[in-house]
């Protein structure tokens, strides 16, 4: 119903207070939410850091890590127990798992109604998911000079990528991956753990009920390990110095066309034919890969039947052998982790295990060896 046919005479009848509603467009359809006397949905409102302007974050991720749901879980708790308006929205491809995902959160003052769903470019945080991402520039590009800049990933070397940060923006670093692996969840709890170590306002209380909330009733079972994760995050974490080296606030990353109308190529012909020989697939890995054990292989070819990237080895087998081919090792290059092969191996010949600093590396076999190095 419209925002002047709010029914008060109701909510005076049933003793039942609303929660305030900013102002909104003219006309505009808007949906009232009861809240029953003992219900602790509503809490105090909370002061942004930037009353001025909206506060925006921006997560970039790989499609099942969770970014999604880290961002709808974020906008719901302000705007359900912080008194704040809030948006969330997110942008991925047709395949979604293993692809690339944007997820934008933008809070604002509750006297100030959010009138925009356009991409968070200038963001005062950036949540990076997987360290893979650090090689896109697009993936810093636009973070202000005193924002925060937190990524996953383990103990080790800080990315040269990152010294494209300015001087002055706070860098955090957490292993949510380890951390999700370990407590049997996601690293998006982890990650948004460590959020609101770095935002206090947000309030960790309040978050962590919003992440129970959103995942109690599908999976009930996920509820203590996302609490644990989420914990974890908020304390394992390390903040590095001296990072970056840019001055001021980082350009916002456009996308322009490729092509124009002079210079694109004539439609139906594919200028670089087996061009996806040059694509890496790493980053799309949650945690898991399937590993080799050719003692136990036969050779059956059940794995290569259901493998949807064709990254499966397979050479000559050695003369006067019982095999004419034979399955070589896995091109992690290409991996997606999705497991498959393993749910088909019918002796236990491809098995998982966790993904750990330079293992895929150590195991890789090559598809295209003159090729890809």
């Amino acid at each position: 119903m419209k925002r002047d046919e709010i029914d008060a005479k109701t909510a005076r009848d049933e003793g039942v207070p609303r929660l305030p509603l900013s102002p909104a467009m003219p006309g505009a359809e808007v949906r009232s939410i009861r809240v029953s006397p003992d219900d602790r949905t509503v809490n105090r409102i909370v002061a942004l850091p930037h009353p001025a302007r909206f506060f925006e974050i921006r997560f970039e991720s790989i499609g099942g890590l969770g970014a999604h749901a880290a961002g709808q879980v974020l906008a719901t708790a302000a705007v359900l127990r912080m008194g704040l308006n809030g948006a969330h929205f997110s942008s991925y491809g047709s395949e979604k798992k293993g692809s690339l995902v944007r997820s934008f959160v933008r809070l604002g003052p509750a006297e100030r109604p959010i009138r925009t769903s356009a991409p968070v470019e200038t963001p005062d945080a950036i949540v990076v998911f997987h360290a893979a991402l650090l090689r896109n520039p697009a993936t810093v590009a636009g973070l202000v000079k005193d924002g925060t800049f937190i990524y996953n990933a383990p103990p080790g070397p800080v990315p040269v990528e990152l010294a494209a940060l300015p001087h002055t923006a706070r860098v955090m670093r957490v292993n949510a991956l380890g951390i999700a692996v370990e407590e049997k969840s996601r690293p998006n709890a982890v990650l948004l753990g460590t959020l609101v170590a770095a935002f206090p306002f947000l309030g960790a209380d309040r978050i962590l009920e919003a992440l129970t909330e959103e995942f109690s009733g599908k999976h009930p079972e996920a509820v203590a390990s996302n609490a644990r994760a989420f914990q974890r995050g908020a304390a394992e974490f390390e903040t590095l110095e001296h990072v970056g080296c840019a001055e001021g606030d980082l350009p916002v990353a456009r996308a322009e066309p490729v092509w124009g109308y002079e210079t694109q190529p004539v439609g139906g012909i594919v200028p670089e034919a087996g061009n996806t020989a040059w694509n890496d697939l790493s980053a799309s890995r949650t945690g898991w890969l399937p590993v080799l054990n050719r003692e136990k292989c036969i050779h059956c070819g059940l794995c290569d039947l259901v493998c949807p990237d064709f990254c499966l080895a397979w050479g000559e087998g050695e003369k006067g052998g019982t095999y004419e081919r034979e399955l070589m090792g896995v091109d992690y290059r290409y991996c997606k982790g999705c497991l498959r092969c393993v749910e088909s191996c019918p002796t236990g010949a491809l098995a998982t295990e966790t993904e750990t600093p330079g293992l895929a590396d150590r195991l890789r076999v090559p598809l295209f060896p003159d090729l890809i190095r």
